[in-house]
């Protein structure tokens, strides 16, 4: 019999882990994050942080998307957004959304990727 607890397999990594660590939730209290949206540490880190939020502190002393800190924890979007809003809640983070510089420069960058592609 193997050393290895049964909840792990060799190939696909831990299996109940990321959801575990938010409780099963799906959704944060707040607001749902842009994937380009700017993460930055304000508050002070305590100890009743887990490593996760700890290496989110971390990485947030200077601005960082959401979806860079997805990729540095290597945990789901949807684990990492619910993470980013218990933390916000609490006051160790601020999160400034892209989407406040409005629809204006959206409709202007997706034009100009349209006209990349038909150049291609």
């Amino acid at each position: 019999m193997s050393d290895s607890p049964q909840w792990f397999d060799e190939e696909a990594g831990p299996v109940v882990r990321p959801y575990a660590l938010i409780r099963g939730r799906t959704r944060s209290s707040g607001d749902t994050f842009d994937l380009v949206a700017t993460v930055r540490t304000i508050g002070d880190p305590t100890d009743a942080l887990g490593p996760e939020q700890q290496l989110i502190l971390r990485a947030a002393r200077s601005p960082i998307s959401v979806a860079d800190l997805a990729v540095e924890l290597d945990l789901p979007i949807g684990v990492v957004r619910v993470l980013l809003g218990d933390m916000r809640d609490h006051g160790l983070i601020s999160v400034s959304s892209s989407s406040a510089g409005g629809t204006r420069s959206n409709e202007r960058i997706l034009k100009e990727v349209i006209n990349g592609l038909r150049a291609l």
